[in-house]
């Protein structure tokens, strides 16, 4: 099946079902998202990396991850190897309300959120094909239902998701009912809040230093030992990043798009992008049109 992303910007929503990477692309990335993501992988070889921890890609693998969790992904595309995955990002405090006539599935859906989950993946976790359903069912009606029934169709979508998702996570003996209490608001997790509200600025260190009330060198160090990167690097990936996504969805200039994500300067734009992916915008824009 083609992939199939999320178009309609106003919807509080990133979804694609049965995206696929091929010939390197992707190789290795680390980000995070303002919401929750939500991946179930279908083919795919490598390694992810979350809190410092590493865990195998197969198929059949499903990761959470919370909002603010950076995690990092090594693709290995030997012998014509594909990565194909799905994908559903959004923000849960936009529909926690239609999660309260299920006190059950509510909770679990806060432990999801904010809880404290002791491991970020599930392997074999979709066996009798009940997240796969969920996925391709929303894939279907996306293409169809009327833009006035969007929120409608996404809690209905993240409602039956995560009743998939509590069968799977109650099934496995490593993880059954332990909803453990919210999880600290870190002090990374301060930073990361910061940079995604500031991304698409200039970025200078003392300005978000001052902003967050610690020394330049401590802020510097605190981020470095708690996610393996530095600051800047990290901030160019959250651009990148934002920057694939405006590639993909949007008819967008590439001289806006740089803009948008904090560069004013396209010839720049245009080399950090091709240092991260291989290749210049324009390319990628053209790759995925032909795909």
């Amino acid at each position: 099946m083609p992939s199939n992303a999320n178009q309609q910007s106003d919807m509080p929503l990133y979804f694609a079902y049965k995206r696929k990477s091929v010939n390197y692309e992707h190789k290795e990335t680390f980000h995070s998202h303002l919401g929750v993501e939500v991946l179930l992988i279908h083919q795919g070889k490598g390694t992810m990396i979350v809190n410092n921890r590493s865990y195998d890609i197969k198929p059949g693998m499903l990761c959470i991850f919370q909002p603010y969790q950076l995690h990092h992904l090594q693709l290995d595309y030997a012998d014509g190897q594909c990565f194909e995955r799905s994908i559903a990002i959004f923000e849960p405090n936009l529909f926690e309300t239609y999660f309260e006539k299920w006190p059950a599935l509510h909770v679990f859906y806060q432990f999801i959120s904010m809880g404290k989950l002791p491991f970020p993946c599930l392997y074999e976790a979709d066996g009798r094909g009940l997240l796969d359903g969920v996925f391709q069912n929303m894939h279907d009606r996306l293409r169809s239902f009327p833009e006035a029934e969007g929120q409608e169709e996404i809690s209905l979508f993240l409602v039956l998701l995560f009743r998939s998702l509590k069968q799977a996570w109650d099934h496995s003996k490593e993880h059954a009912f332990s909803y453990q209490p919210r999880r600290r608001n870190h002090q990374v997790e301060n930073i990361l809040s910061w940079i995604e509200a500031h991304y698409k600025e200039p970025y200078r260190l003392d300005d978000m230093a001052d902003s967050l009330h610690l020394s330049p060198y401590h802020l510097s160090h605190l981020f470095k030992e708690a996610t393996g990167v530095s600051i800047s690097e990290y901030m160019a990936t959250r651009r990148i990043h934002q920057s694939v996504m405006l590639l993909t969805t949007t008819n967008k200039p590439i001289s806006i798009i740089a803009e948008e994500v904090g560069l004013t300067n396209c010839s720049y734009f245009c080399k950090l992008f091709k240092s991260h992916m291989g290749i210049t915008p324009y390319q990628y824009r053209k790759k995925w049109t032909g795909h």
